[in-house]
This record gives C-alpha cells, sequence and structure tokens, in this order.
C-alpha cells in the first residue's frame, strides 16, 4: 500500500514561536522516523504528508494514498483532533484510528465522561466550569480535582489541580479559563492507584493489549500524573506492568477499559486512562484514541515492549486493523 504521513512536528511550531507547553502534544522528529521505517519494513512505501496545512495543499494538488496513518493532534479547537479525519472522509481516504465523531467527543472530556458513564461505566462525579459564575452549581464533595476539559499530555495539570476548598476551586478555574481558553472539569478526587491500559482492535475484535500502573516517585509531583511528571517521566515516574489474573483490580480495569473502548467507538489502537477510588473500585477518567507513539516515551509502545511486542509488530497491527475497515 501507499501509506501516507500526517503528523504535526513539535520542531515546526517551536520555529514558529509556539513555546513548550502548548507544543507538548506533538511529536518529536524520531517519532516520524521510527513510524516510517516501520512502515517501510512492513513492504509498504510511505509519504511524508505533514500537518492539516500541508495535508490540504497535497488533495488540491490531486495527490491521493491508500491509507493515511494519521497522528496529527491539530493546534485549534476542541475538536482538532478531527479535523484531520474528516478532511479525509471528505475524500474517501481512509486513516488510522477514531473517525470525526470519536475523535471530538474523546477529546472533550466532559462529552467522554457524559457518554460512558450512561453506559454504565464509573467515573467519578463532575461539572463542566464554562465561567466562574458556574462554581455556584457545583455540589461535589471535596477534595476535588480540576483540568482543562480538552487538553492532553497533562497540560494544566500541577499540584494545585487538587482541591481542599472553595477557594483553592475559585482559584484554580480562575487561572485554566484564562491560560486555556476552555471550560474547566472539574471532578471528585480519586485517591487509589492509577492505570493506563493499552487496546488493539476495533469492535468486537478489540482486546486489551496489556495494563501499566503508574507510580509517582518520591521527587515526582505529588498527587497526580501531571505535564512535569509526564514530560520528565523517566526521572519522575515508574511504570509497572500489572496482570489480571493475579489482581482483581487489575482485571476490573481492562474490563471498564475495553468497554468503554468499544463504547466510544474507538479504533485500531489506544488507550484508556482510569485511577481507583479509595476502596480499590477503579473508574474510568479519560480516552487517548489518538495515543503517542514513540518507541520508548510513549504509553502504548511502551506497553507493547513490557509485553513482547515490538514496535514494528505494534505497527503492523495498527494497519491491519484499519486495513480490514476497509
Amino acid at each position: 500500500m501507499k501509506i501516507g504521513l500526517t503528523y504535526d512536528l513539535r520542531d515546526v511550531y517551536l520555529a514558529e514561536g509556539y513555546d513548550e507547553e502548548t507544543t507538548a502534544e506533538f511529536d518529536r522528529a524520531d517519532t516520524i522516523d521510527s513510524l516510517e521505517n516501520a512502515i517501510l519494513s512492513l513492504g509498504h512505501q510511505t509519504d511524508r504528508i505533514g500537518h492539516i496545512r500541508q495535508l490540504v495543499g497535497r488533495l488540491a494538488a490531486g495527490d491521493r494514498w491508500d491509507l493515511v496513518f494519521n497522528i496529527c493532534e491539530g493546534m485549534y479547537g476542541i475538536a482538532r483532533e478531527a479535523q484531520v479525519p474528516a478532511l479525509l472522509e471528505a475524500y474517501a481516504i481512509p486513516c488510522t484510528f477514531g473517525d470525526p465523531i470519536a475523535m471530538s467527543i474523546c477529546l472533550h472530556k466532559g462529552l467522554t465522561k457524559t457518554l460512558v458513564e450512561k453506559c454504565g461505566t464509573p467515573t467519578p462525579q463532575f461539572a463542566v466550569v464554562e465561567s466562574l459564575a458556574d462554581l455556584t452549581n457545583i455540589d461535589l464533595p471535596f477534595p476535588l480535582f480540576a483540568k482543562p476539559i480538552a487538553e492532553g499530555t497533562g497540560k494544566g495539570v500541577t499540584p494545585a489541580s487538587c482541591i481542599s476548598s472553595v477557594e483553592e476551586l475559585r482559584q484554580v478555574c480562575e487561572s485554566l479559563l484564562k491560560k486555556f481558553r476552555q471550560p474547566v472539569l472539574v471532578e471528585t478526587y480519586l485517591s487509589g492507584r492509577e492505570f493506563t491500559v493499552g487496546i488493539l482492535g476495533t469492535d468486537s475484535d478489540a482486546r486489551v493489549l496489556g495494563t501499566l500502573e503508574i507510580v509517582l516517585l518520591s521527587n515526582a509531583e505529588p498527587g497526580a500524573y501531571s505535564y512535569v511528571n509526564k514530560e520528565r517521566c523517566e526521572e519522575l515516574v515508574r511504570y509497572d506492568l500489572v496482570r489480571p489474573d493475579n489482581d482483581p483490580e487489575v482485571a476490573e480495569a481492562e474490563r471498564l477499559a475495553l468497554d468503554a473502548w468499544r463504547e466510544l467507538n474507538g479504533r485500531d489502537a489506544g488507550r484508556i486512562d482510569l485511577r481507583s477510588d479509595g476502596n480499590g473500585r477503579p473508574n474510568f477518567i479519560e480516552a487517548n484514541p489518538l495515543a503517542g507513539l514513540h518507541p520508548e516515551h510513549s504509553d502504548l509502545p511502551m506497553i507493547a515492549t513490557k509485553v513482547g511486542m515490538s514496535y514494528q509488530e505494534l505497527i503492523r497491527q495498527i494497519i491491519e486493523s484499519a486495513s480490514r475497515r476497509v
């Protein structure tokens, strides 16, 4: 197959004047190199397209592909991860990972939680704060946790996100609303273990690849898998492969993750993040239908490595899943 590659290269946006945090979700050059090398090793042709504006130019010039391996995060708007899939859909060009609806819903954490909750999947009680006036309607027990409603890579998550008073809630929401210019998700804080579950496949073919428990080290920012902890994960975080056969809490987390993946129409590969309450009951936190693919730094490839799957095999299974759909 002729496979196009769409991606947001971090260096490009840094050169345009964007800062490190704004570009935190974008890919490094070695990610694109690794991805392309894996696809080439599988016998396919590759064509580096780049970000959405470059894709627009290529489509206008008449270029087409059998499949686009899409890892574009997008720069603007709450539906930014849906922009490339929607554009490709308009040209009847298939792509890996979620369709525009799934991408839009999963980036908006409030919509995601509303949907999985309606399907019976446990998730912390929550409220959406679009302005400070909404704080008067919040009736949730402390401690609470607050974060931007449509960011990834821990952006906007700091130790201050763990909130124990009305005054702290107001201060944190005011700061997040001003900085990120989007609503704030406020939810009941969960004090238990944190898991990220890797998923491969689509619908009835979906299966759990493996689960990592995220353990913050003594020198990490406390209480949350924050932006700083994620950016400096090699020195601040330990990732333990945990198995369902000897750990009922992990077994329940994996069951909930697979249910949520299917409820949200996840495709090909991705991750579901969960955290347990004080009684050891896992709860859905958020979904990532467009998981990072750096071979050593990103959670999904890390899960694959820990269960004995090579990076090349991970990419092969993603492409095969997409090919079966189309």
